[in-house]
């Protein structure tokens, strides 16, 4: 991997060129206008941090425990459908990056590869993010899929109740299922760097693109007109379907997409490790908040009843500084290695990892701290009124 690429920026840019228009679209654009994807950024864009001198910080680390396992940092990957679309075996390059760094990778319900692909091909922490199927017997035999595979932390993401509206997709004839419209070819037939690397591998090998996970009574190519919508995310949700899950689950349960402490209480009642406070990269809820302005408020609502993990807009190491600072115990996003990923497939995806752990290495150093332990709202000039106050 080309060191030249120092930053997720960079990696991004990269991966604009490599890809075809409407695939980068789908990955990098937002729901509506956009203001939520922007806001995400600017929130921590805003925190301004002040270093300290003459501290000696030659033992410092940015490992943490979560869920009774090191993590070489605070982070982890996000469940990410379209990672098959960055290179060629797109889920198993994120897999074997995240387990060469020591964090946590998602493993998405909509992966173009088998579940039990990936967990044989990369080993590592895996998590596994579920929809949930309209089908309740249908829901509950793919749960157990996922534990016999030997999975034990799931994810479930509840969020997208209904579909988004993201225009840029429609403007390039992008649609999941992946529907060959006369603009999409055109764009394909126009970058046939990716047609060789990931296109015609995938051809050859399995064919069409398709949801591997799905059972039988649901597969379908992704090329199928069906509305994939309409299985794997349905507005009858209810916080009972949740309690099904839990009382059958024996790993750790989480939820990811919620919003607001209501829920985050709800969850806690309900008896689950944790919960992810995500916008979804601003993809669902244009002018959602910024899930690192919901922590502080969650926090105080249910304490360490369960781990607070936020998703939606990191790209520094700083930003997991600000995020521990704040309260959170966790961050996760998916973008970035995404961008790696199809920069150069698991050097790229891995090379996304050392930018956050060496720019957090670096963060902390200067900030005048040896742990995880010691980030604390004390890093902060000036910080506005959610961010809550130093101890004293």
């Amino acid at each position: 991997m080309n060191l030249d690429y120092c930053n997720i920026e960079d990696l991004r840019q990269l991966a604009k060129k490599r890809l075809p228009r409407g695939i980068f679209e789908y990955i990098d654009g937002a729901a509506e206008d956009g203001i939520a994807k922007q806001h995400n950024a600017d929130v921590y864009r805003s925190l301004k941090i002040k270093n300290r001198v003459l501290l000696n910080v030659s033992k410092r680390s940015t490992a943490i425990e979560i869920f009774g396992k090191k993590l070489a940092m605070p982070y982890g990957i996000s469940p990410t459908a379209s990672a098959g679309l960055m290179s060629d075996g797109g889920e198993v390059a994120l897999a074997k990056a995240a387990a060469r760094m020591g964090v946590p990778c998602t493993v998405a319900t909509n992966s173009l590869t088998p579940m039990e692909e990936i967990y044989a091909a990369a080993g590592g922490n895996l998590w596994f993010q579920l929809y949930m199927w309209v089908d309740k017997d249908l829901r509950m035999a793919f749960v157990d899929r996922i534990k016999s595979v030997g999975f034990d932390t799931l994810l479930v993401t509840v969020d997208g109740s209904v579909g988004a509206n993201r225009e840029h997709d429609r403007k390039n004839g992008f649609s999941m299922p992946l529907q060959y419209t006369p603009r999409l070819i055109a764009q394909v037939l126009a970058n046939p760097g990716w047609c060789l690397r990931v296109l015609a591998p995938q051809y050859l090998r399995r064919g069409a693109f398709r949801k591997a996970n799905y059972p039988p009574e649901l597969s379908s190519r992704l090329t199928d007109k069906i509305v994939d919508h309409e299985l794997t995310k349905t507005d009858t949700q209810c916080w009972d379907d949740i309690k099904r899950i839990r009382d059958v689950w024996p790993g750790k349960l989480l939820v990811k997409g919620l919003q607001s402490l209501e829920d985050a209480v709800i969850a806690a009642d309900h008896g689950l490790d944790g919960v992810v406070l995500s916008n979804h990269g601003g993809r669902y809820l244009d002018c959602a908040p910024a899930p690192l302005q919901l922590v502080p408020e969650v926090r105080r609502a249910v304490g360490n009843r369960l781990k607070i993990i936020i998703d939606s807009g990191a790209r520094r190491g700083s930003d997991l500084v600000k995020a521990m600072a704040v309260g959170a115990d966790m961050v996760m996003s998916g973008r970035p290695t995404l961008y790696g990923s199809a920069a150069a497939g698991e050097a790229g995806a891995y090379r996304a990892l050392v930018v956050f752990q060496t720019e957090m290495d670096r963060i902390m150093a200067q900030l005048g701290l040896n742990s995880v332990e010691e980030i604390t709202p004390h890093i902060f000039w000036n910080p506005p009124d959610w961010v809550p106050k130093p101890r004293a």
